[in-house]
């Protein structure tokens, strides 16, 4: 059965309406909001917007702009949040537009989301369907623009949060994220959480996603319709948080009051507390 959150018309319409979202959250900011602080290591707002900025540049076969000489040139190897080298390239792009104005950046953004937006128009099913490296390893071309959608979906959360403001997390865009979001759950609650051989655990989100989710391990950690048995524990929680935990932007700790625990608590309590996955 072909997903339906990879179609390729939806999924690229998705795409486009989360690119303007994000410039509709930046549009009157001025240079003081512009370099508020996010969630991020080292990121403000405006790194968040140079990040999206890079990586769709990147996309399109373009390298990062030379170092500015008028600025310290920043080894980003040395950065304590840099773990890999998707981090590294990543912080490269972030560190060269770091001397430009927000209101330069956000016509950067525009312009680039726009050759994106073209870019995709053009692609045929064919090439949609190609093998690609993207962060989450070879998968098809389809499959990375979800993991984008999911990416650009959670730094709109991030420049929202620093901001202080309020967005929708559901609706057309925030369903295909959160999609991609759960692929990568079944796999952390065993190799973060610790979940054992057996166990079935199941998450009540409420909120913008609100639904219900059962996970089993047996033999590996997957999806089910329902248990067999009562569920080894229950944690109930707002799907706003869920997301948060999983993109390692909070802790659990900052939100035990919106966080219930039923059945083994001491397994429920180790896997609030090591959702993160993301960051």
């Amino acid at each position: 059965m072909t997903d339906p959150t990879l179609d390729r018309t939806e999924l690229t319409a998705r795409l486009s309406e989360q690119w303007d979202a994000i410039a509709a959250l930046v549009t009157d900011l001025d240079e003081t909001q512009w370099r508020t602080p996010t969630s991020l290591p080292g990121w403000s707002v405006f790194d968040v917007v140079a990040h999206v900025v890079g990586t769709e540049s990147w996309l399109l076969g373009e390298r990062p702009p030379p170092h500015d000489p008028t600025t310290v040139k920043t080894d980003v190897r040395t950065l304590p949040h840099i773990r890999n080298e998707t981090g590294v390239l990543n912080e490269i792009w972030v560190d060269r537009l770091r001397p430009l104005s927000g209101s330069r950046l956000l016509a950067e953004f525009r312009e680039v989301a726009d050759r994106r937006r073209k870019a995709l128009a053009a692609m045929g099913e064919q090439e949609w369907q190609a093998q690609t490296q993207s962060p989450i390893g070879q998968v098809s071309y389809g499959r990375f623009m979800r993991v984008r959608l999911f990416d650009c979906w959670m730094h709109e959360l991030d420049i929202a949060d620093a901001l202080g403001v309020r967005v929708d997390e559901g609706g057309r865009r925030g369903e295909p994220a959160f999609t991609e979001f759960l692929g990568s759950v079944p796999r952390v609650v065993v190799k973060k959480g610790g979940a054992p051989e057996g166990s079935r655990i199941t998450f009540t989100l409420t909120g913008s996603l609100a639904r219900t989710l059962h996970i089993q391990v047996a033999g590996r950690a997957g999806y089910v319709d329902a248990f067999d048995e009562p569920a080894t524990v229950e944690i109930a929680l707002p799907s706003e948080v869920f997301v948060r935990l999983g993109g390692g932007r909070t802790s659990a700790d900052e939100h035990l009051d919106a966080i219930t625990v039923t059945g083994d608590t001491e397994l429920g309590q180790r896997l609030v507390h090591n959702l993160a996955f993301t960051i």
